[in-house]
């Protein structure tokens, strides 16, 4: 089995501003602003409100395109990976889904990621609070990168034109037509549970706790505390990424796929084992 840790949500380039981490210990995911997808962030729920009031109280702008854009409530994005039942509402027979498409679909192709791979996502995050009845920052709080979810591979589908949407995935934005002319585009379904688990789901957001921080405590948010099986992993993007008492994330690449280890296999799951899925 292949882990593959893939970078997603908000950050410095999309959106502008991290992730939130509620109070409750939530972690919702920001999806990346993208103007041509139907879905908008009033669409989205996170936690007991929307996406779009979550983000006017930490920020009333966000970044898009390189530029500051202030947030209106018909602002569009883009819900991938889509791995939360209650994000928005779903068609009967959903599936948690992920897709991807050009450089990065063709990384993930030519690493010979397939069926019960698994995908941990990882986005930048920083820690909430409630000032008078409104979110914010925590401002004794540092940003993170932080392990928010996963996917295990059921199916991977091609989405071309060839392809017959079904109702359930019709929404998803690596399904619309606009995608479908692109050759690469594809999409991972989530198997409906976990290959070594049958009482866990295939797909889950998790609840925050230390144990899924990747960033070493005291270090800025790319360098991470990894356990010692990682330093004889082969990991895409990273040649020598062993520092000084840390392992130094690639800024560059969405998915960083590990070649089969059974040692980083036995972390991923321990990870999901030990997590508390928001469900």
């Amino acid at each position: 089995m292949k882990v593959i840790l893939s970078r997603k949500g908000f950050d410095s380039e999309f959106g502008g501003y991290p992730s939130p981490i509620l109070p409750n210990g939530q972690m919702i995911s920001l999806p990346i602003p993208d103007q041509n997808e139907e879905l908008r962030y009033s669409d989205v729920m996170a936690g007991d409100s929307t996406c779009y009031d979550l983000m006017r109280d930490l920020m009333p702008s966000i970044k898009s395109s390189n530029e500051r854009i202030d947030l209106s409530n018909d602002f569009g994005c883009h819900l991938d990976p889509d791995i939360f039942k209650n994000a928005i509402h779903r068609e009967p027979n959903w599936r948690p889904l992920f897709g991807q498409v050009d450089a990065a679909q063709g990384h993930l192709q030519k690493q010979d990621v397939r069926r019960d791979d698994l995908f941990l996502f990882f986005g930048s995050f920083r820690k909430t609070r409630n000032d008078d009845g409104k979110l914010a920052y925590d401002p004794h709080e540092k940003e993170m990168h932080v392990i928010f979810g996963y996917l295990q591979i059921g199916d991977i589908i091609k989405v071309d034109q060839k392809f017959d949407v079904p109702e359930w995935m019709s929404y998803h934005p690596h399904a619309n037509n606009a995608r479908k002319s692109n050759e690469t585009n594809t999409i991972y379904v989530a198997r409906d549970h976990l290959s070594w688990s049958e009482s866990l789901p295939g797909a889950g957001r998790f609840i925050f706790s230390d144990r899924l921080v990747l960033t070493k405590r005291g270090y800025s948010k790319s360098k991470w505390a990894l356990p010692d099986c990682f330093k004889e992993a082969k990991i895409s993007y990273h040649k020598k990424p062993w520092k000084d008492g840390y392992f130094k994330s690639a800024g560059r690449g969405q998915e960083f796929v590990i070649m089969d280890n059974n040692g980083v296999e036995e972390w991923a799951r321990n990870k999901i084992k030990e997590s508390q899925i928001d469900r």
